[in-house]
């Protein structure tokens, strides 16, 4: 157990349910943190699936590769079904992986719609792509607009609660800088396919699997580009090694502000994770001292730390002064 000492509150003493903008101002060396990009939601396992084993890997090296193959076919075989399982396999690595996602609206639907498609059901997979890219436009609009009520835009979108012209939403959240360029593509290649597959069309049965499958990988980009924990974006800290964190000047972005920061801990450089009761918990250093870091030297600090340094259990905490009493004891 690592012991540090210390005349004031630290993270362990300030309520973590409070809004994050309170919880921040209460932390006194909050300048030598940053929000920790992190996700527990993806699905790596169709990289895996469509991994070709070649002939000239070691024999270890294929028997493991084929084992990982056959565990995720019998998982796929438990939860979609022995019938025709070939094609359900070779639809789920069409789909790709679901991308590494902040928690937000689109979490629980889109894997709905891969779903669909695995099972060979291509008209609900495609008509709930496009339902689901439409529902993000819409929880984006008021989301984001109360920010921006001095804009040409706002007059276009304070007086609706949903849009189904596609355009309004991504033309305000594309003027806002709310929308990243990759994902304004992305959403205005979906509406064409969304007006051609929703409004009756006759050709449109000849191509359902293909649409849906189209329809599945453009949600995959916007949910990547818009909502991905992972990537070069404007808002993470460039050079981080293993961890993304965001820039301090994007935590007061209205879009990071409302998507990431409120699932993000809050950690300094000598961060590290234990488990406790059998899920995994962050741990840090109390107290990083007064001044603030540059995004820059944070990074430096982070990619240099000392692994004996990092704290991955809770610590003991020594408060001393008058302020703090003379109390001493493990973090809870």
């Amino acid at each position: 157990m690592k012991t540090f000492r210390t005349n004031r509150p630290t993270i362990y003493d300030i309520p973590q349910t409070l809004p994050p903008s309170d919880y921040t101002a209460r932390i006194p060396d909050a300048g030598r943190r940053r929000r920790l990009s992190f996700s527990w939601d993806f699905d790596t396992r169709a990289v895996t699936l469509g991994m070709k084993i070649e002939d000239d890997w070691e024999p270890h090296i294929k028997e493991m590769w084929q084992g990982n193959k056959d565990q995720i076919s019998k998982g796929l075989a438990i939860k979609f079904g022995v019938h025709a399982l070939d094609r359900k396999v070779e639809n789920f690595v069409a789909i790709d992986t679901k991308p590494m996602s902040i928690l937000a609206y689109h979490n629980e639907l889109y894997p709905q719609v891969r779903d669909a498609y695995v099972m060979g059901q291509y008209y609900p997979a495609l008509v709930g792509a496009c339902a689901l890219g439409e529902r993000i436009l819409n929880h984006l609009i008021l989301d984001m607009r109360s920010f921006f009520t001095a804009s040409p835009e706002y007059k276009q979108v304070y007086r609706k609660d949903s849009f189904d012209n596609w355009d309004v939403p991504i033309n305000a959240l594309e003027a806002w800088g709310i929308l990243l360029p990759g994902a304004v593509a992305e959403f205005r290649e979906l509406k064409l396919l969304r007006h051609r597959s929703l409004h009756f069309n006759v050709s449109t049965y000849d191509t359902l699997k293909e649409d849906a499958l189209a329809a599945i990988l453009h949600m995959r980009t916007i949910i990547d580009q818009q909502f991905g924990t992972f990537g070069l974006r404007p808002w993470f800290i460039e050079g981080t090694r293993g961890q993304i964190f965001i820039r301090k000047a994007y935590e007061e972005h209205p879009f990071i502000k409302t998507y990431f920061v409120p699932h993000c801990a809050l950690v300094g450089p000598l961060f590290g994770m234990g488990r406790i009761d059998g899920g995994m918990t962050i741990f840090d250093v109390p107290d990083y001292g007064d001044g603030d870091w540059t995004d820059e030297e944070f990074a430096t600090m982070f990619n240099d730390r000392d692994p004996d340094d990092v704290v991955t259990e809770p610590p003991e905490i020594l408060y001393v002064g008058k302020e703090m009493g003379q109390e001493a004891g493990p973090a809870s």
